[in-house]
């Protein structure tokens, strides 16, 4: 066998890339085919309920106004928005009759976001109206003042 010359071997490795490049050292095969598809996952159901506060301070008494702060505390890992107020009276004395009282409370919706404790809702006014009637029921009787969201 004789000795290739320089000349000889760049030839050889010039050929030798040209049948790749030309794809002659790679063979391939393939499917054609069309597809489609979906996906779905289950929402949060959202069951726990936001827990709704109210606050004022103690020792109203006939002819006084409180301001009442109301707040939210939301468990859920999602925000979510707490429509208008509802607040009704509450007394731990059958005979203070809830309806002495007025009470007002926000009617915009606010959103409150997850896991918040104390969430602003706005203000609203608790007024123990001085009536010309016997209000002494209602000393030392407690007064509640309930919330619902709309």
């Amino acid at each position: 066998m004789r000795p290739m010359t320089k000349k000889n071997k760049v030839a050889a490795v010039a050929v030798s890339a040209a049948l790749l490049a030309a794809g002659g050292g790679a063979a391939y095969a393939y499917w054609s085919t069309n597809g489609s598809g979906t996906g779905s996952a289950a929402a949060s159901s959202g069951t726990k309920d936001v827990v709704l506060h109210t606050a004022f301070s103690k020792d109203i008494a006939p002819g006084e106004t409180r301001e009442v702060t109301y707040t939210a505390d939301n468990p859920n890992t999602s925000s979510t928005v707490v429509g208008s107020l509802a607040a009704t009276v509450a007394t731990s004395n059958a005979a203070c009759l809830p309806a002495w009282f007025d009470i007002t409370a926000p009617a915009a919706s606010t959103a409150v976001s997850a896991g918040a404790t104390g969430a602003d809702l706005g203000k609203g006014t608790l007024t123990f109206n001085d009536l010309a009637t016997n209000q002494d029921a209602c000393k030392g009787a407690t007064i509640t003042v309930n919330v619902t969201s709309k």
